[in-house]
């Protein structure tokens, strides 16, 4: 039997992934009563029991309770119940925006302030991710990506991707990406913005990639920022790190920063042990 926890930060995607791992053929229970939790491992283990995988669903909702909910897997481990633990999280910017649009009250926020709860409730999780087998970082996950990833770890049981990386091109004159752990600037380039056949093109467009990469200063840039981001990627993995965000920024985000992210991305995808996805923020603004 296949026996998978899923916890993680409120606002995380928890119930999604929940969902999704029912209709990939899960028995999914969301939120049981800490006292039910040893019991209810014990019932699915029985070896008459015709269920082959199971996803429980565990959040925090106050911190004596999940000290519980911990204590009580610790000893669940302890007399050899096999089981795997999914932690799903996003951005603490990330987390506040949602609670915000979707107007809920987080459960340790009990003074009203959304801040305080998720930074409280990082605080109490710190150790359960910090055990799990599988972290996912929902910050710039589409649903689709989401799916994706739960069907490659539970479904098709292939390798886990412990770090998505997030190519992005952007452009300064809307600023630099909130989220962006590594910034890099290509205003030095020659710009095709000036180029009257293709200053209405973006770097989607082969015209434009074949004008950007053949200047020798594209090339020599590409080989290193390559070089250099394959040297940190596995020592980002090795402190733990799930969530990596490069941006590379042009003027107006539409022409070099498109070309040279593009070409990032297809040098790095498929190199590695982890997922790659590539983001156009500015690609669809106007210039003005």
């Amino acid at each position: 039997m296949r026996f998978v926890i899923v916890t993680g930060m409120s606002g995380g995607g928890k119930s999604t992934a929940l969902k999704m791992l029912e209709d990939a053929g899960f028995y999914c229970v969301d939120n049981l009563p800490v006292s039910l939790i040893e019991k209810f491992v014990e019932l699915i283990s029985m070896p008459n029991s015709e269920i082959s995988k199971v996803a429980l669903g565990l959040d925090v909702r106050t911190d004596q309770s999940f000290e519980d909910t911990t204590r009580i897997l610790k000893q669940l481990k302890q007399k050899g119940y096999k089981f795997e633990i999914l932690f799903m999280e996003a951005g603490e910017n990330v987390l506040i925006k949602r609670y915000k649009e979707t107007r809920r009250v987080h459960p340790l926020a009990l003074d009203g302030r959304v801040e305080d709860g998720v930074r409280m409730e990082r605080k109490v999780l710190e150790n359960v991710r910090r055990n799990a087998d599988y972290v996912i970082d929902t910050s710039n996950l589409l649903t689709r990506e989401l799916k994706e990833e739960l069907d490659r770890i539970f479904v098709e049981n292939g390798e886990y991707n412990s770090l998505m990386v997030t190519v992005m091109s952007f452009g300064f004159k809307y600023g630099i990406p909130a989220d962006a752990d590594l910034v890099f600037d290509v205003r030095f380039l020659p710009n095709p913005f000036y180029i009257d056949e293709l200053k209405e093109k973006t770097g989607n467009d082969k015209e434009v990639q074949d004008y950007v990469m053949n200047h020798a200063e594209s090339e020599a840039f590409m080989n290193k920022l390559t070089d250099m981001i394959q040297f940190l990627i596995p020592n980002y993995v090795k402190e733990g790190k799930n969530r990596l965000v490069i941006a590379i920024g042009c003027t107006g985000g539409k022409h070099r920063s498109v070309t040279l992210a593009n070409e990032l991305y297809k040098r790095m995808k498929d190199k590695g042990n982890y997922g790659m996805k590539l983001y156009h923020r500015d690609v669809g603004n106007r210039s003005k």
